[in-house]
């Protein structure tokens, strides 16, 4: 059947191309242009009450020249070492902090990767004592340390309350 199917196919083929009725010369898509961009924009709320950080409030094509990455590390570049691990580190690495700083941390967990070193810088709120606060550093960092085989360093910053880190509202 198989046989009778693609024997078929292949006399209708010829059929069509001595016909050229199957496929014209030139193939042309023909379509309205679409142009919108729509990731990383937020749209304007009747009341102007929608509150953005510095980070959202820069589109994506600022990465770079107003705003910079989440995560940076060079594995990603052509015959880079271990790119798959590096990423789930990295996710690993936020969901820990989040975790472990639970209602307190304000911003975007930023991941910077040199040599061997990792440094962890985010913003967070001063909900807690000052004592609980370095115990959790110093928690996380001997753990991570621990898990990810290298040096890590948190680099924190505080803010009063997490209204102080609102960039403007839309």
């Amino acid at each position: 059947m198989y046989r009778s199917i693609l024997g078929h196919a292949q006399k209708l083929m010829a059929f069509a191309t001595s016909q050229n009725q199957l496929l014209p010369k030139r193939m042309i898509h023909v379509s309205a242009v679409c142009n919108k961009t729509q990731s990383g924009k937020y749209k304007k709320t009747p009341k102007s009450d929608r509150p953005l950080t510095y980070e959202m409030a820069n589109p994506p094509w600022f990465i770079a020249t107003r705003k910079s990455w989440n995560s940076w590390n060079c594995s990603n570049l052509e015959d880079g070492l271990r790119p798959k691990q590096t990423a789930v580190e990295d996710m690993f690495i936020r969901k820990f902090i989040v975790g472990t700083f639970p209602t307190l941390v304000c911003s975007e967990v930023i991941i910077k990767r040199q040599f061997n070193h990792i440094r962890i810088s985010f913003l967070f709120r001063r909900a807690i004592t000052p004592s609980k606060y370095y115990f959790l550093i110093g928690f996380s960092e001997e753990l991570l340390s621990y898990w990810l085989q290298c040096p890590v360093t948190l680099e924190i910053q505080s803010v009063e309350r997490h209204q102080d880190i609102i960039f403007k509202y839309v």
